[in-house]
């Protein structure tokens, strides 16, 4: 599916309770153990394109690639970016031998569609779709500073080791760990909350702080 058609499918959501629609194409949310599915909302995004399950680190659809975040309300009743957004696994070997433009960062992030969904409660009995915002990593000083948090993940990497990756490095995107369980040595890239809103753009797009 080409990202144009995708963002106006898309776009038909916005408003709509992405917890019935999971429900309509049979996504697990809880399991009858009473584990919770943290996928649940993109899988149930995935489904409405059409897009089988994938957990292959390739855009997941061919030249573009989906997210899904979470927005949750301020006591304002504004809403903002909950969490930083996982891109994809940092594969120690991968990143020291390939520089940014032939990275699986650089893949994912140059051309991506987001979708904001608004983040109820733990229980996810209701989660409307607020908005969907395409990205494409075109702008030069946004551009240069990923660019530039790559460059020094990998160098990290390459000098001190994958274990001295920290989630206090970078300025969009930062290091940190993934998975199940304290001590887990898995990491990925993430981008920053500030750098998610600016992503999301109108009502969310912050002062970045890089320079152009």
């Amino acid at each position: 599916m080409e990202r144009l058609e995708a963002i106006e499918r898309l776009n038909t959501l916005v408003g709509q309770d992405i917890r019935q629609l999971a429900d309509q194409y049979g996504v697990t949310v809880w399991s009858q153990k009473g584990n919770k599915n943290k996928g649940w909302a993109g899988h149930t995004i995935e489904r409405h394109l059409g897009l089988a399950l994938n957990s292959s680190r390739s855009p997941n659809f061919g030249s573009w690639e989906l997210k899904l975040v979470p927005l949750v309300a301020k006591r304002t009743g504004e809403l903002r970016v909950k969490e930083t957004m996982a891109i994809t696994m940092i594969d120690h070997v991968e990143v020291v031998a390939k520089e940014f433009e032939q990275s699986h960062l650089f893949n994912k992030l140059q051309k991506i569609v987001v979708v904001a969904r608004v983040f109820e409660s733990k229980a996810d009995k209701l989660s409307l779709v607020h908005s969907v915002a395409s990205f494409d990593l075109d702008k030069p000083e946004i551009y240069n500073q990923v660019k530039a948090d790559y460059d020094l993940i990998r160098e990290t990497i390459r000098v001190q080791g994958f274990s001295s990756l920290s989630g206090k490095m970078g300025k969009l995107v930062q290091p940190r760990t993934k998975g199940s369980g304290h001590g887990s040595t898995s990491r990925a890239f993430y981008a920053r909350t500030i750098f998610v809103a600016h992503i999301l753009g109108e009502g969310y797009s912050v002062p970045l702080p890089v320079k152009p």
